[in-house]
């Protein structure tokens, strides 16, 4: 009998670990846009190049053994009667027996003038290469005898989103502003600002950790401006709004990091959804009328997790071995498994040289949470043997910042 047919959309942490859980099980094909897997919760160590590319976004053809066919390309529909998924620039249609969703979610601009055109996006690697480059010409363009007020008008730039990717992004690239101040002798300090909407930042994180944020934010030198709205983005300028007040000011760069919405592919479907477009799943993971279609990760609503694993990595990370663990119980008519996902612990990037870890209930934070932090993140790359490498090149090359 030939094996069932599995296809994977999304090479995510839910796509990328399901089809390493399920490989060799079935004929098992993976498709994503990016010739590569990423570290999401990294990548700000990737602009400040901390970690180098290969750490944290190897190439599936290394990552995956011969039994797993991968497709690079990206599904436009799904046809959910004909059980066949349509891929562009690929030689045929994909027919599936199972089918998974994995394929996240997209920057959300909600509606905001110009961000989509000007703003710049930090969801891919592509995206940290833009924004290193965009402050490397910023303070090229300074010379050493500009007065400071001048300088730090020629070098604001904002960040939109006070989660905790805009808390992370914005200690890091203060950080590396104001060493680049220092090493090019430029007078005054660069202005970084975060823009957030809501009364506080890492607003889905609990207070033990706000406050080793709340700290790095101060000592990188971040302005915080909550209850503040944006409402225009041009090439060169932000406009926000706080209690009716309208302000603009001129910006080396914008970047968004305020939320995701839902992936045009999963919008089209007519399946059950919530009122937030998201899917709604069993316990198992499967979508309610459709028990051969699982669906992992920020696309899904997932009725047995903590709500502060909501939208995040570490949920679809721990949804993957479930997600594997049913398929297979499924394909074989076994019963099939529930499980209640929970914090592993939170690991928060806080500029060059410090971090701030949630574990057991407690928080740390400073340089030895940095450490913690790189050492829990070795241990949820994927595959053993790039675990080893990564791990070997932190330990023996270090992970020192490179001054921009």
């Amino acid at each position: 009998m030939s094996k069932a047919k599995i296809v994977i959309l999304g090479g995510g942490f839910g796509g990328l670990f399901t089809a390493l859980e399920l490989a060799g099980s079935a004929d098992v094909t993976l498709v994503s846009e990016a010739d590569h897997f990423l570290f999401t919760p990294m990548l700000y160590e990737y602009l400040s190049r901390e970690v180098e590319a290969w750490h944290i976004a190897p190439r599936y053809d290394e990552l995956l053994e011969d039994n797993v066919h991968f497709v690079q390309s990206y599904a436009t529909a799904i046809d959910l009667k004909a059980q066949t998924v349509s891929v562009p620039t690929y030689e045929k249609i994909l027919n599936w027996d199972m089918l998974v969703l994995a394929v996240g979610g997209i920057t959300n601009y909600v509606g905001v003038e110009g961000a989509q055109q000007f703003s710049l996006p930090f969801r891919k690697l592509a995206h940290a290469d833009d924004l290193r480059r965009r402050m490397v010409v910023t303070l090229d363009r300074i010379p050493p005898e500009m007065p400071a007020k001048e300088v730090q008008r020629e070098v604001t730039f904002a960040v939109v989103g006070a989660g905790a990717s805009g808390c992370e992004l914005s200690t890091k690239m203060a950080d590396l502003l104001n060493d680049s101040f220092k090493r090019r002798a430029l007078h005054g300090e660069p202005r970084v600002l975060v823009i957030e909407m809501g009364d506080r930042v890492v607003p889905g994180m609990g207070e033990q950790i706000r406050e080793f944020v709340e700290e790095a934010l101060r000592e990188s030198h971040v302005e915080v401006r909550t209850n503040t709205r944006v409402v225009k983005v041009t090439s060169d300028e932000v406009t926000f709004e706080h209690e009716g007040n309208r302000e603009t000011l001129k910006t080396a760069g914008v970047v968004w990091t305020g939320g995701v919405k839902m992936n045009p592919l999963i919008e089209q479907l007519d399946v059950e959804k919530n009122n937030r477009g998201l899917l709604i799943v069993k316990p198992t993971l499967q979508l309610s009328q459709h028990v051969n279609i699982f669906a992992l990760g920020d696309i899904a609503v997932y009725p047995d997790a903590t709500p502060t694993l909501a939208g995040t990595a570490q949920l679809a990370f721990q949804q993957a071995s479930l997600a594997a663990r049913n398929i297979k119980a499924y394909m074989e008519g076994k019963e099939l498994h529930t499980k209640h996902f929970e914090e592993l612990g939170e690991a928060i990037s806080l500029g060059t040289e410090r971090a701030a870890v949630l574990t057991g209930g407690k928080a740390f934070g400073g340089a030895l949470a940095r450490q913690a932090r790189f050492a829990l993140y070795t241990s949820r790359l994927p595959t053993w043997h790039h675990r080893l490498r990564v791990g070997a090149s932190w330990f023996f090359e270090g992970t020192q910042m490179k001054p921009i």
